[in-house]
């Protein structure tokens, strides 16, 4: 029996991923891709007739037992921009793109950026990567998390203008090796309420410190964002983002510490990112 082609690979990975996933075609083209080692575009173009690499079912394996394509490439796309994510980072998501774009829109003239829990360093490097005079510092409290964002900081030839701190807000004088104060803060704090269940690929595979942040989902913020006056520049802002149902509830943590808010949403125009400045 004659090996089966790519095109009839990714036919077969495709019926078989149905069962897990509702962009099966989708990831069993990018995992044909990464196994094929070129682009996907370049694949659909040019390679589907080609033999079937042997360690494409292995690939396809892991994605049916619900491991997220991006983990089994070891890569993500945010902002234009290829990021390497693994178990130790939140996978970026285009919904979080929105608070990329509103710091852009926001603070231009920007020249010292902070993130607060900078995972793989999506955020931050995204808005430095678009602000060629600001340097930034993107915190985490995960020594893995860390490695990730300083690998992705020098493929993306970021390395000299991003630092890669070992911080925990949740520990007092967390602030005092950061050099701020700060003409933008980036936030993507954990915010998922512990009653919440998720999906298999997330709550299996992303971790847990960086999702859930108690019963409603507001712990984390409870404690951050009374701390973002004292980190924040005369005339700079914080964006932090938030689920879809914590507008209001963050919007008053904020309101007690001083700080003004604004709602911003994601193209699927649900509540995705506050803007904080103090209140004038």
């Amino acid at each position: 029996m004659p090996e089966p082609t790519v095109g009839e690979a990714i036919r077969a990975a495709a019926e078989r991923l149905a069962a897990s996933s509702d962009t099966a075609r989708l990831d069993a083209e990018v995992l044909m891709a990464h196994a094929l080692a070129t682009s996907r575009s370049s694949m659909l173009l040019a390679r589907m007739r080609d033999p079937a690499p042997q360690g494409f079912a292995t690939l396809v394996d892991r994605r049916a037992a619900h491991e997220p394509v991006a983990y089994i490439t070891g890569s993500q796309e945010f902002f234009g921009l290829p990021f390497t994510v693994g178990p130790d980072v939140l996978i970026p998501r285009g919904d979080s793109e929105v608070l990329v774009e509103t710091a852009l829109a926001a603070r231009p003239d920007a020249r010292k950026v902070l993130d607060c829990g900078t995972g793989s360093g999506a955020l931050l490097l995204a808005v430095l990567a678009n602000l060629p005079e600001a340097r930034g510092v993107g915190i985490d409290s995960s020594p893995g998390a860390l490695a990730v964002a300083t690998g992705n900081a020098a493929s993306l030839g970021l390395a000299e203008r991003a630092r890669m701190i070992a911080a925990d807000w949740h520990v007092p004088g967390w602030t005092e090796s950061l050099g701020g104060p700060f003409d933008l803060i980036l936030a993507n704090p954990p915010y998922v309420e512990t009653t919440v269940t998720l999906d298999r690929s997330v709550a299996g595979f992303e971790p847990a410190s960086a999702l859930y942040s108690g019963q409603l989902g507001l712990d984390d913020y409870r404690v951050l964002v009374p701390q973002l006056p004292g980190l924040l520049a005369p005339g700079g802002i914080a964006l932090v983002e938030i689920g879809h149902q914590q507008a209001e509830a963050v919007a008053a943590i904020g309101a007690e510490c001083g700080l003004s808010s604004r709602l911003h949403r994601d193209l699927g125009n649900r509540p995705r990112v506050l803007e904080f400045s103090t209140a004038t």
